[in-house]
């Protein structure tokens, strides 16, 4: 998918609604948590919005912007204005996979990613890798699809015989769970449903081809199933396509840690 998302860099902005929305609900989570972090990196940052949010929530911070499609991160640069460009202060670009994060141990105070995870095979080693760069006491917020996502043109294909190809998205209990096994410490995760709508399939698949998921949101059949599979998609009263979108919150903090690098225990003795 590196290709789509490269291409997708100049279509993205117009496309993408629910990101957006999605980085909203994240940011009103961190007014729950009092932090002010040193530095701050944004995960599969695509063109920016998420980054320049969180320059304005922490000003003092240092924004780091990682993204594994260089077009986007080329866009971002574009959309950065010129002063803080000049002065220094404007995010810096890490060009680079989420599996194997160029910064130090113990460097960042949040880790922030939104809706970048779910498109990795495996989450495991990007979330080792987000819990070696954080600070002890920083903080993991993501977010990423869940399993009900397209409910809707699941159904229709089942309801026309077609194969279901879409992708199989972690439930916030596996995601939990690998959080934990990257040392993570009292994972929270909840979930919400975000319900786009549109006014034909056209438009739906222009969406997703904008924002550069399409195929690997949906998996590729024979375009005469996709006729049959639309047909049967059922409409909202108000004569619209509803795609159903399930989201999965999750935040988590990096624990003191219980053994140093060569194995041994570390015990904490506090006085009484």
């Amino acid at each position: 998918m590196r290709s789509d998302f490269a291409v997708a860099a100049d279509t993205y902005d117009v496309a993408a609604v629910l990101a957006r929305e999605v980085g909203t609900r994240m940011a009103e989570r961190l007014d729950l948590v009092k932090i002010a972090p040193a530095r701050i990196a944004d995960i599969g940052c695509a063109t920016g919005d998420g980054i320049r949010d969180l320059q304005k929530r922490y000003p003092k911070a240092q924004p780091l912007a990682l993204d594994y499609a260089l077009p986007m991160l080329q866009a971002l640069r574009r959309a950065t204005p010129r002063l803080q460009r000049v002065m220094g202060r404007g995010p810096r670009l890490l060009n680079a996979d989420a599996r194997a994060l160029p910064m130090a141990s113990g460097s960042i105070g949040l880790v922030w990613s939104n809706l970048m995870l779910h498109w990795l095979d495996d989450p495991l080693p990007a979330f080792r890798e987000m819990q070696r760069v954080l600070e002890v006491g920083g903080l993991l917020c993501f977010a990423a699809l869940g399993p009900d996502t397209l409910k809707e043109v699941r159904e229709a294909a089942i309801g026309v015989g077609a194969g279901d190809t879409a992708k199989r998205f972690l439930d916030m209990h596996d995601l939990g769970d690998m959080l934990v096994a990257a040392g993570f410490g009292d994972p929270v995760m909840d979930m919400e449903m975000i319900t786009l709508t549109y006014p034909g399939p056209r438009a739906f698949l222009a969406d997703q081809r904008h924002l550069g998921v399409r195929d690997g949101l949906l998996g590729r059949q024979p375009w005469r199933d996709w006729r049959k599979v639309f047909a049967a998609w059922a409409r909202d009263a108000d004569g619209r396509l509803p795609a159903s979108f399930e989201i999965v919150f999750g935040h988590a903090w990096k624990p003191e840690p219980r053994q140093v690098a060569d194995g041994r225990a570390v015990i904490n003795f506090r006085p009484r």
